[in-house]
């Protein structure tokens, strides 16, 4: 029997539980249907115009974005806009949307795990933790701190930072010489984390999306930033979570062609 949508919806929260999700998150199936059968499986960052008509081209049948197709209510759907057409798009195709987005930042081995020890962080614990209800519920949050293998300034770490993730600049707030033994990073947008790193024992908080202000914070409270953006903290999650899928299906006897999207990148350019 063919396997579904519905099938590899299960696996994919075997890694990321759905309830580990933001509250103000739009996560799981965003277009298609739990009931069509799934012959192959592409991973990417987001649903842009390009990536959906590439996986529609190339037969795909299931896409699994990290960033949701549909966060705000929509309106109104007419066909002849940006949004409108990668639904039509991806109806027509058959191609079924599949979103693991914040319960894939909180999971255990998830993206900001993944992101600290990338960059050489050890005896990582939750940067927000938040402890759910009942006895028997693990606490989740977004967000990790860890430890460096040995202290070095605030510089040295920026660079090991800049190098272990290829990236080509990255920004940098704080004095350069500051000694770094600890670091909290977090995936995406980290501005909301903010006081929860000020309120932490880490010295530098690796992220994205850092404002002026964010930036003045930290100042004033002798820390560092380093902001390495947005895409570039989260793009790295796909082979992980392509290689993850691949495996389970292995091992449940399954034979389901899975892959990434190879056409994303990031939008910014640094001149």
């Amino acid at each position: 029997m063919a396997l579904t949508v519905r099938d590899i919806i299960k696996i994919v929260e075997s890694i990321a539980p759905a309830d580990l999700a933001e509250k103000w998150d739009n996560i799981g199936l965003q277009l298609g249907s739990s009931a069509w059968a799934v012959k192959s499986i592409r991973v990417a960052l987001d649903p842009l115009p390009e990536v959906v008509a590439a996986a529609c081209a190339d037969g795909v049948s299931l896409l699994i974005t990290h960033h949701p197709l549909i966060f705000d209510p929509i309106r109104s759907l007419t066909f002849d806009t940006a949004f409108g057409a990668v639904l039509e798009k991806a109806a027509l195709h058959r191609l079924s949307i599949l979103c693991v987005h914040t319960n894939l930042d909180a999971a255990d081995g998830g993206l900001n795990d993944v992101l600290a020890e990338r960059i050489g962080l050890k005896n990582l614990k939750m940067l927000d933790r938040r402890d759910q209800e009942g006895p028997f519920l693990a606490p989740q949050g977004l967000g990790r701190i860890g430890d460096l293998p040995e202290k070095v300034e605030l510089i040295g770490f920026a660079r090991s930072v800049k190098k272990k993730l290829g990236l080509g600049s990255l920004r940098l707030v704080g004095d350069p010489g500051l000694v770094v033994c600890k670091s909290a990073v977090c995936s995406g947008s980290g501005g909301s984390l903010l006081n929860a790193f000020l309120n932490s024992d880490a010295q530098v908080y690796v992220t994205g999306d850092l404002r002026y202000h964010d930036a003045r914070a930290a100042e004033a409270a002798h820390r560092g930033l380093i902001d390495i953006g947005h895409f570039c903290s989260e793009h790295l999650i796909k082979d992980v979570l392509a290689d993850r899928i691949r495996k389970l299906l292995e091992s449940a006897g399954e034979n389901v062609g899975i892959d990434i999207c190879r056409l994303e990148k990031d939008p910014f350019v640094v001149l």
